[in-house]
């Protein structure tokens, strides 16, 4: 949806009709107390049911082999119990929720400026300075979410990828310290850059293919609404508005799962490995890339593409579901949201 001044609606077209969409709820429009507080409880919640996919995909990507999805799982859940799908859990969800506040207020902050600038200033269509918009915001957002994402994500991946009988790391704090002492601070940045190349793009293509595709997902559904008391405006009811919003995220996702695989698995392969405890320096970008493909060819890359699908897709369902609702929430003036 695009960029609006308080509680105004967006009229769009579509099928020779004229849709009243509810417009976008901005960042002056928000108690921030309520905003960060139910974000983080919701969330939470949020990382608790994906977390077992996001571990999987992560056990596929460190694999020398090609395995399916479902037998890493039967494997795991056998071998080392459903507990091991929740490993680390804890340490990933301390560094989500700081991580996820300034990915929100980077996020809202960079759109809302962003959006007038491109309509009032460089007379953007409305269409165009949306996706504009969204894409610097998410852009932004995830850069300066990964001073704090990419810290948790070397302890988180540590613990995911321990077997069972795999006693290096008594818990999240012990991977820390073993961590710093063997590499230092640098090695908790460990694949810093290569998380800033796949999740600020990644964030860039989500939201611009988000705001694309509720444009396109509006004017495929356009047929089916109609006219009510010969009215020339048609407002969609919630539902309607959160399906729209579901089924434009999950497209939004999967394009940005295909495209930054690649660099993902990369990332993932760098940051899960080992210091120089036995004197072997640590494999470069290349060195990486080059042991994928001797194990697997190109395809290696994309090893564990589908949990990573799934995983981006539901998890863009949800958040945006959840984010529109949060923000709902939180707005000062609850009386122009009815």
């Amino acid at each position: 949806m695009n960029i609006r001044a308080a509680a105004e609606e967006e009229s769009v077209s579509v099928s020779g009709q004229e849709l009243d969409i509810p417009g976008d709820i901005e960042w002056q429009m928000l108690d921030k107390w309520k905003f960060f507080l139910h974000g983080a409880a919701l969330f939470s919640g949020v990382s608790a049911v994906l977390y077992p996919v996001v571990v999987l995909k992560t056990r596929q990507q460190v694999s020398h082999c090609k395995v399916s999805c479902v037998k890493t799982a039967v494997w795991v859940v056998r071998h080392e119990s459903f507990r091991a799908l929740y490993r680390g859990f804890g340490t990933s969800l301390m560094g989500t929720i700081p991580a996820r506040a300034l990915y929100m207020a980077a996020l809202e902050v960079t759109k809302s400026k962003v959006g007038s600038f491109t309509a009032s200033k460089l007379g953007f269509t409305e269409g165009t300075a949306a996706a504009a918009a969204n894409a610097v915001a998410g852009l932004s957002a995830a850069t300066a979410a990964q001073l704090i994402w990419t810290p948790v994500d070397v302890v988180s991946q540590r613990l995911m990828v321990a077997n069972a009988s795999d006693c290096r790391y008594v818990n999240g704090i012990d991977a820390f310290r073993k961590i710093v002492r063997n590499d230092g601070v640098r090695g908790l940045y460990r694949g810093f850059g290569l998380s800033v190349l796949t999740y600020a793009p990644s964030n860039a293509v989500w939201w611009a293919s988000y705001s694309v595709a509720q444009r396109v997902v509006w004017s495929g559904i356009g047929c089916l609404l109609y006219r009510k008391d010969g009215e020339n405006m048609v407002r969609p009811d919630t539902k309607t508005v959160m399906a729209v919003q579901g089924v434009s995220a999950a497209m939004a996702g999967g394009v940005s799962a295909l495209i930054t695989m690649p660099l993902d698995t990369i990332k993932t392969r760098l940051q899960v490995m080992d210091g120089d405890e036995n004197g072997k320096r640590m494999p470069t970008v290349g060195q990486t890339v080059r042991n994928l493909v001797k194990e697997g060819g190109w395809m290696a890359c994309y090893r564990g593409l589908g949990p990573r699908c799934a995983s981006m897709s539901i998890s863009a369902t949800t958040m945006i579901t959840t984010y529109e609702f949060l923000k709902r929430l939180s707005a000062k003036n609850q009386e122009v949201l009815t």
